[in-house]
């Protein structure tokens, strides 16, 4: 079942709660909701829908924060989501319900974090997101990056662990390949090779599927392990292996 069925399906059975699960009723009206299809999957029906849901919120929320939505911005959620033209209007809902709420993006985040307490990489996956949704006008406001480094804490990640995750999404002429790795340039050859392996394996979509990442989002693991690998061959490069 793809992640637009599940998200009505939320409304039928799965237990979101917090301000996560309001936007889900706030959209359930408008969609058929077969409880039977709701019933069925594979058990990560609740963190997609809450993964999927905390995006559009916090994108809203981060939006608002540079004080305007631009068509690159709307467009980046297509993109990022894979939504069908048929959906577009009900992720506007859910964008416009958390712009409007008069809830902090700290809700959110804390609730992301709650619910995923124990899955880190997946509230990594929930940043890169917000990364490509910030970039998508190729103007990366200060504004969002100081939102983005407050969502950062808020789920747990030190300021070392957000620059790591910034370095991905910095243009690729400026990138620091170190940090992309999350490497230190005094690291072996041999190290080097093993984080090389150890960030291409967490990263592949199958894995990132499998801890909860929708079908929907595979752009962002795509786009992370291309960061990956020309960040490697640099330094490969650099050093002349």
């Amino acid at each position: 079942m793809s992640v637009w069925g599940k998200l009505a399906g939320a409304a039928a059975g799965l237990a979101v709660g917090g301000p996560i699960g309001a936007l889900v009723g706030g959209v359930a009206g408008h969609y058929v909701i077969d409880r039977d299809e709701a019933a069925e999957g594979d058990g990560k029906g609740e963190d997609q829908v809450a993964f999927t849901v905390g995006v559009i919120a916090l994108g809203a929320k981060m939006a608002k924060a540079d004080g305007v939505v631009t068509m690159d911005e709307v467009n980046a959620f297509k993109e990022v989501f894979k939504v069908p033209d048929g959906e577009m209007k009900n992720v506007a809902r859910v964008f416009n319900l958390a712009k409007q709420d008069v809830s902090g993006y700290e809700a959110y985040a804390e609730q992301l974090a709650t619910m995923f307490k124990g899955n880190r990489k997946l509230l990594e996956d929930v940043l890169d997101g917000l990364f490509h949704i910030a970039k998508a006008d190729d103007a990366f406001d200060p504004t969002e990056e100081q939102f983005l480094s407050q969502v950062a804490k808020r789920f747990g990640f030190t300021d070392t662990e957000f620059n790591y995750i910034k370095a991905r999404h910095v243009v690729a002429s400026k990138r620091n390949p170190y940090d992309v790795l999350e490497i230190d340039p005094s690291i072996s050859n041999d190290d080097l090779k093993a984080q090389y392996r150890k960030l291409i394996t967490e990263n592949h979509p199958d894995k990132q599927i499998a801890r909860g990442l929708p079908e929907e989002f595979i752009s962002i693991a795509t786009e992370k392990v291309a960061a990956i690998n020309e960040a490697y061959q640099m330094i490969v490069k650099e050093r002349g292996l």
